[in-house]
């Protein structure tokens, strides 16, 4: 079976992208799933994109982690699918699409793609890190030596312990840098890796260290492995509405495998 593909990536996270309107990959297939997003033997990506049919939004979003489990939502992941439903001519520079954990709304405009999150009602505040979820789960915390920390083994650390366990959490180191800007590095569940962006992680920053009082800005700029992201966002009681991951996202290349 040869199955048609196309490469994206949002700030060096990145995916394989397949239009899947005629059900041509078998979703139940984790092990090809995985194999296509193997970096050596496959294609390489830290996760696969579907884009399906969808009775009354412009698509359908559905994601894969690398190691081919269906996952939780993937911020990156929505503002590329929005370059590729352009791309494929169903939407123009608006998109509404359904992902896992609802309706989302996204925007391009001037070479970026713009995605609006979900609202997060809450966030938990313990000594040392903020925990939330902004459409998959996050732990936050700051470190001050962020460049020489070792990210794969101190976020598999905290990824499998104690309060995750077996679930697991995608977990962001922060280093401020100014008033508005913060250094980010995440390690993701699924990839068991650090990735060189997360879209939902540089979210939860934003909001983790407003909430905290980090940052008094509803504009926040996140420095990462692959480039720079913004988020905006409005403070609603203890929680935060109309949130905005902005960035850019690219298609790299097609093939067939």
């Amino acid at each position: 079976m040869n199955i048609e593909f196309y490469k994206y990536q949002g700030a060096g996270n990145d995916f394989v992208m397949i239009d899947n309107r005629q059900e041509v990959l078998n979703k139940n297939n984790t092990k090809l799933i995985a194999h296509l997003c193997d970096r050596r033997f496959g294609i390489g990506a830290d996760g696969l994109i579907l884009l399906e049919n969808h009775d009354k939004a412009d698509f359908k979003m559905v994601y894969y982690n690398a190691d081919g489990n269906e996952s939780s939502m993937c911020g990156n992941g929505g503002r590329c699918i929005t370059a590729f439903a352009n791309f494929l001519g169903i939407i123009k520079n608006k998109a509404t699409f359904e992902a896992i954990d609802g309706i989302h709304h996204s925007i391009i405009e001037n070479e970026l793609v713009k995605l609006q999150m979900q609202d997060v009602k809450t966030i938990e505040n313990h000594e040392n890190y903020q925990f939330l979820n902004t459409g998959s789960p996050h732990h936050v915390q700051i470190e001050f030596d962020l460049e020489i920390l070792d990210i794969k083994a101190e976020g598999s650390r905290i990824r499998y312990g104690a309060p995750y366990f077996k679930e697991g959490c995608n977990v962001n180191f922060v280093k401020k840098l100014s008033e508005d800007t913060f250094l980010v590095r995440t390690y993701e569940r699924g990839v068991e890796d650090e990735t060189l962006s997360c879209g939902t992680g540089v979210t939860a920053v934003a909001l983790a260290m407003n909430y905290i009082g980090e940052t008094e800005k509803n504009s926040v700029t996140l420095q990462t492995q692959g480039g720079k992201l913004q988020v905006t966002f409005e403070k609603k009681g203890q929680g935060y509405k109309n949130i905005w991951l902005i960035g850019p996202a690219a298609q790299v290349f097609k093939g067939m495998i």
